[in-house]
Parts: C-alpha cells; sequence; structure tokens
C-alpha cells in the first residue's frame, strides 16, 4: 500500500456542478467519502462489515478547505493519513488532487467506530485494530500534514 495512501482516478460527474460551473461544495465531500471508502477497505470495513460484525463507523467531524476550483471531467486523486487513532477512533487528513498534481481541497475527520445496537462508540475488533495500528505506524513517518487541525475564525490585527 502507498503511504499514505491514494485511492483510484475518480471523474467530476457533470450532475456535481454548480450554476458558478465548477464542483458543488457538496460533491467534495462525496470524493473524499469515496476516498475514505477505497481505504476503510484495508482496515476491514468493507462492504460486509456492518452485516458481519454488527458495527460500523460514522463521521463525527469533517473539516474542508476549498483551496482550487474542479470542473467538469477533471480526473481527481484522494489521498488519505491516518494522523492518529484509538481503540474507537480514527483521526484522518485527505488531500483531493488533480490528476495533474495540484491540491484542490484538504479534509480533516474524526471518524467513530460504532456498535449498531446502541447505537454507541465502541472499540474495534482486535484484528481491525491491528490493521488499523499498522497503518498508524507506516503513516507516522510521513511528515504532519499541512493543514491539520486548521483553525476558523476572522484573523483580527
Amino acid at each position: 500500500m502507498q503511504t499514505p495512501f491514494q485511492s483510484t482516478v475518480m471523474t467530476v460527474k457533470p450532475e456535481w456542478i454548480d450554476f458558478n460551473g465548477h464542483l458543488n461544495m457538496a460533491y467534495y465531500g462525496v470524493l473524499f467519502d469515496m476516498g475514505a471508502d477505497q481505504m476503510f477497505a484495508h482496515f476491514g470495513f468493507g462492504r460486509d462489515y456492518q452485516s458481519r460484525t454488527g458495527n460500523t463507523t460514522y463521521a463525527a467531524e469533517f473539516h474542508v478547505r476549498y483551496l482550487h476550483e474542479l470542473h467538469v471531467n477533471d480526473r481527481v486523486i484522494v489521498s488519505y493519513h491516518l494522523v492518529d487513532h484509538d481503540e474507537k477512533r480514527l483521526h484522518s487528513f485527505q488531500e483531493l488532487r488533480h490528476a495533474d498534481g495540484w491540491l484542490a481541497a484538504t479534509g480533516e475527520t474524526m471518524t467513530l467506530h460504532v456498535d449498531q445496537s446502541g447505537p454507541r462508540v465502541a472499540p474495534m475488533p482486535e484484528d481491525v485494530l491491528g490493521r488499523v495500528a499498522t497503518i498508524a505506524r507506516a503513516h507516522a513517518a510521513l511528515p504532519k500534514p499541512k493543514g491539520v487541525h486548521a483553525n476558523i475564525g476572522i484573523r483580527r490585527n
């Protein structure tokens, strides 16, 4: 696996374009989610995870920085950097890049592992937590992503 993880190439669809002629802000989230789904398969959160274990994941918090417009048919790649984790949570940072390499947006997420019978936040099964820990060790050697822990607010002099 690449470090950080890189998704397959995805294409901006015509129905995702807003009246300004560029990718609507909601669909940046769709692309980040599609990239995370590809990474989650490596953790063990595949399509059958919920039916097999009764568990799933919920995004508890998601921060997006829109840095450059995307347009119809642009080809993009989403990276996934696992910043931190514990037995119940994943803190990740993603970059949405045009296939030509320039950065279009970043997304920072706090993901919760949830037992659907509650629903309640619950520890990941040992096999999944082991895969998460292995990936976390590989990602710990990476430089801290620029923009992680970004704050929002109006800067005053």
